[in-house]
């Protein structure tokens, strides 16, 4: 305004700043709501801030927390990986997303980028105590699907064992596992023990179609065809 002060850029300098204004006051609102933990009010206003301030890396960092609140990783995960491409060396957003991942029982993807943490910051102290941890549960995963590919369910049964008390917390984790343990059973011809295992899982996840395909053939093993 005061280095070329002409009606047409005076008019649209005094739009720019109204808006500017009206998304300051949007800002503390949503700031506020936040405080005050509803999320779902922060989230509204912070999608109206970041309407015009695509490009605001903590403004997507806090829409991110809120949608955690919410119990919204997916959408989370959206804008925290948008975080992390905006702002340079984002730790913290790359930590998140490792965690979430995790959470939600996605091993691989979690190590994925909990690597990519640890390639910007070797010495992040939660990035490389969160690595360790989904490294060696990765690991376990992998060795027990490599057994049941060889046939060995003995052996695969021990690893997922293994796996449930690595992560004893997360529980999808312990219900992934129990569904490998059935199948194990199931083809080992152990049709008491997989009918029990395949029977708990059920009772966790009644729609798990692979659970159920698995207890059906442990039926057949017991002349039980009703089943």
């Amino acid at each position: 305004l005061k280095s070329n002060p002409s009606n047409n850029e005076e008019k649209e300098a005094q739009t720019q700043l109204t808006k500017s204004d009206e998304l300051q006051r949007l800002h503390s609102q949503a700031l506020s709501a936040y405080q005050q933990e509803d999320y779902e009010a922060a989230i509204s206003l912070l999608d109206e801030i970041l309407a015009v301030c695509v490009w605001d890396a903590e403004l997507r960092e806090l829409r991110a927390e809120c949608y955690i609140k919410e119990g919204e990783p997916s959408k989370a995960i959206s804008d925290l990986k948008a975080a992390a491409k905006l702002k340079n060396d984002n730790t913290e957003a790359l930590y998140k997303i490792s965690r979430i991942y995790y959470q939600l029982g996605d091993h691989e993807l979690s190590l994925s980028e909990v690597r990519e943490c640890l390639k910007l910051d070797q010495d992040h102290k939660q990035c490389f105590s969160l690595y360790k941890k989904v490294k060696k549960l990765n690991k376990q995963i992998e060795s027990a699907e490599e057994f049941i590919r060889e046939g060995r369910y003995e052996d695969a049964i021990n690893k997922y064992d293994s796996v449930m008390k690595t992560e004893p917390e997360v529980p999808i984790y312990a219900t992934r596992a129990k569904e490998r343990i059935c199948h194990c059973l199931s083809k080992n011809q152990q049709a008491t023990e997989a009918i029990k295992v395949c029977t708990e899982v059920l009772q966790l996840e009644p729609t798990n179609v692979n659970a159920l395909k698995d207890r059906a053939e442990a039926y057949l093993l017991e002349d039980l065809y009703e089943e």
